[in-house]
């Protein structure tokens, strides 16, 4: 291997020798304990001398972001409609196809579905995936939260003894106005984070407020996408008034938290000038 040869190089010529393991599956590190190197990386640039030992791990099979996305989003907006239709085998055969005298339970509906359909969108026209594959194995994981979760919510928003927030119309209406704000900041933060890949590189660069007041959050945390999601459920919590949604918000919200700060902490770690005021996924505090 010549020194200027790129991990991926390296990945293409293990993937020659032996087909059954593609680019995808290869785990390619300095240590065995250590993280994989990226496709980029140079072998002369590494912390290696004349010789170097790399060592391999197969990863799986893997699947595509953009097909997790797909499937993992579609499903919930289908599963919902079981419920929100009131098929018969949901509710039983006296509840059947009955439609709930609350609107609150129609808005949900159309929200819920509002959010999955731009996640949709998102994932085939706006999202560049810095990592082209995951393992199929987590696939089974991730759609049943993300199915469970909302036949769970659908169940419960949609059931026959539903009762409608407790303040009316006044509580519905800021949770849609709230709802809407969160949606149309989180698809911004989307856009921006996808203009900084625009020509295809997978280069990590710093994300900064452009002249849309919606990214104007990056001011203060690093991963704005996150606190608009959790934002639009907690709105859909306070629209529905509905215990097992405030659940399914917290988790949520852990989940987030767990993932900004990663993605915060890698960016101290490469970029010497990161802004200093920025928090993970809550302004000044968290």
């Amino acid at each position: 291997v010549e020194p200027n040869a790129t991990i991926r190089e390296i990945r293409l010529m293990l993937h020659k020798l032996y087909p059954q393991w593609y680019p995808a599956r290869q785990s390619i590190k300095l240590d065995p304990k250590g993280k994989s190197l990226r496709d980029e990386e140079i072998l002369q640039h590494l912390p290696v001398g004349t010789t170097a030992t790399l060592y391999f791990k197969d990863l799986g099979p893997q699947i595509g972001w953009t097909t997790v996305f797909l499937i993992e989003y579609t499903g919930p907006l289908f599963i919902y409609f079981l419920f929100y239709f009131r098929m018969p085998f949901v509710y039983g055969l006296d509840e059947r196809f009955t439609s709930s005298p609350h609107p609150v339970v129609n808005l949900a509906c159309i929200c819920h579905s509002f959010h999955y359909i731009k996640r949709l969108i998102e994932t085939v026209f706006v999202h560049r995936f810095s990592h082209g594959t995951m393992p199929l194995r987590n696939i089974v994981k991730n759609c049943l939260y993300y199915w469970g979760f909302a036949a769970w919510l659908a169940y419960y928003i949609n059931h026959p003894l539903y009762t409608p927030p407790s303040y009316g119309k006044k509580q519905i209406n800021f949770a849609v106005i709230m709802f809407l704000l969160c949606e149309a900041g989180n698809f911004s933060i989307h856009v921006a984070l996808s203009d900084l890949r625009r020509n295809g590189s997978k280069t990590r660069k710093i994300p900064y407020p452009t002249k849309n007041p919606f990214t104007w959050l990056f001011f203060f945390v690093s991963c704005p996408n996150y606190t608009y999601e959790v934002g639009t459920w907690i709105s859909f919590t306070i629209m529905t008034q509905c215990v097992p949604v405030g659940l399914f918000t917290l988790l949520c919200f852990i989940q987030m938290t767990i993932w900004a700060k990663d993605k915060h902490c890698t960016y101290l770690r490469e970029f010497k000038d990161y802004p200093s005021l920025r928090m993970p996924i809550i302004p000044f505090l968290l």
